[in-house]
């Protein structure tokens, strides 16, 4: 029995070993092919290295080799009997924080490192603010390199105590603290014999077992059109339907749902798929919608319940994360807002402050936003936008900003709710 596909970002300070313990897990775990072995092994050998580099599975650019270090954000694929995995291996230094934000914003668990020589730095506290600001639902510890600290409690507990009591002033709903040795294989897919003082499990059987179904907003339904598909052929000649992905809740035949902008309400006739119809479509599936009235719809529209649809506004209070080394973000900037499949124009309307994310401090004084900065800025675009605040959807909640001049993406975004 499967129980899903779990999606994992990894986070951590510079050499803690994020794309070591990624490649410990896909090699422990059977998901690398012999010949991507060999080359890890003559690239060890190359190195001057008397060990096989499990981190060269991952780092796949040749600058990221070289230096070895992260830079990019690099997706692996693996799997067991029990479910499938993509880890998004995201980069540790402080300049790469945007990467970590991309990466992580679609994880279902995030997954900080820490070495336990260093204990908590920086960089820790700010991958772990990051995901409880990204409301990930599941974070797991992993007290690595346990193994040059000759597998010490002690040490452990102190890192472990050092963790929780920052973790206190976030929003972490579900906390796993594991010691591991990606190097050596502790605790990574089997418990270590070296550590009979944790009582725990190993990190794959945890990855394996965490519940993630009830993650998933099932409660909201909302159907962003994507595209209007009309045949024009004289067997689809009456065809009209909306082709869109399922962002949260459920939908099924014969349910009354309401348009946005419009307002209409209809019922749905039908759901189609590439298989054929379906008796019910959920968050995630991408289907076309067929509905009993015709209706002026179009691409950026919204379905949606009567009874619980998203905030209509042309007016919001978001978090900003600046990803432009380009320029900065300042008061009465325009850019394009891209919203589920709706896109506008919008404006600066205020910096209310800049986050220091390492204190969590407000910056009350700040009036712009530079590369890798986070703070929270009132926007107004030219056309409503329908969402949801990200706390309670993360689909409808979230955005991107888009330089109209370069095409650039210069900013991802949560929507805190309407602004005053």
């Amino acid at each position: 029995m499967t129980s899903g596909l779990l999606r994992i970002a990894t986070a951590g300070s510079v050499d803690d070993g994020k794309s070591t313990l990624i490649g410990r897990l896909l090699y422990d775990s059977k998901s690398i092919f012999i010949d991507q072995m060999e080359a890890v092994e003559q690239a060890s050998q190359n190195m001057g290295i008397d060990y096989v580099n499990l981190a060269l599975l991952t780092d796949g650019l040749r600058a990221e080799r070289e230096q070895g270090i992260t830079i990019d954000v690099a997706h692996r694929y693996f799997s067991t009997p029990r479910r499938k995995f993509i880890i998004a291996d995201t980069p540790g230094h402080i300049q790469y924080t945007r990467n970590m934000v991309t990466g992580a914003s679609t994880a279902n668990l995030a997954l900080v490192l820490v070495d336990v020589r260093n204990g908590v730095v920086e960089q820790s506290r700010r991958h772990a603010f990051l995901a409880s600001l990204l409301r990930i639902p599941h974070l797991v510890l992993c007290v690595n390199k346990m193994d040059l600290v000759d597998y010490d409690f002690a040490a452990f507990e102190e890192v472990r105590e050092e963790f929780v009591q920052f973790a206190e002033k976030l929003e972490i709903p579900d906390l796993c603290i594991i010691p591991i040795s990606a190097l050596k294989g502790d605790n990574v897919v089997e418990r270590s014999e070296n550590m009979p003082w944790y009582e725990g499990t190993s990190l794959l059987h945890h990855l394996n077992e965490i519940h993630i179904a009830s993650d998933r907003n099932l409660i909201d339904p909302r159907f962003a059109v994507q595209y209007v598909l009309r045949p024009h052929s004289d067997e689809f000649h009456d065809y009209r339907g909306y082709a869109g992905t399922v962002v949260s809740g459920a939908l099924r035949p014969g349910d009354e749902v309401m348009i946005l902008p419009s307002g209409f309400t209809t019922r749905i006739a039908g759901i189609d798929t590439a298989d054929g119809s379906v008796a019910e479509a959920q968050a995630g599936d991408a289907v076309t919608v067929l509905l009993e009235d015709d209706i002026d719809i179009s691409r950026g529209d919204m379905i949606c319940r009567e009874g619980n649809h998203p905030k209509v506004s042309q007016d919001i209070d978001v978090m900003i994360c600046w990803m432009s080394e380009q320029a900065e973000l300042f008061e009465r900037a325009t850019y394009a807002i891209k919203h589920t499949t709706r896109w506008a124009r919008a404006m600066v309307k205020e910096v209310k402050y800049r986050l220091d994310i390492n204190t969590l401090h407000r910056v009350e004084e700040a009036n712009s936003l530079a590369l890798n900065e986070i703070g929270r800025v009132r926007l107004r675009t030219t056309a409503p936008l329908f969402f949801d605040t990200y706390r309670r959807n993360r689909a409808t909640g979230s955005f991107i900003l888009v330089d109209e001049v370069t095409n650039a993406t210069v900013a991802g975004g949560m929507i805190l709710g309407e602004s005053d």
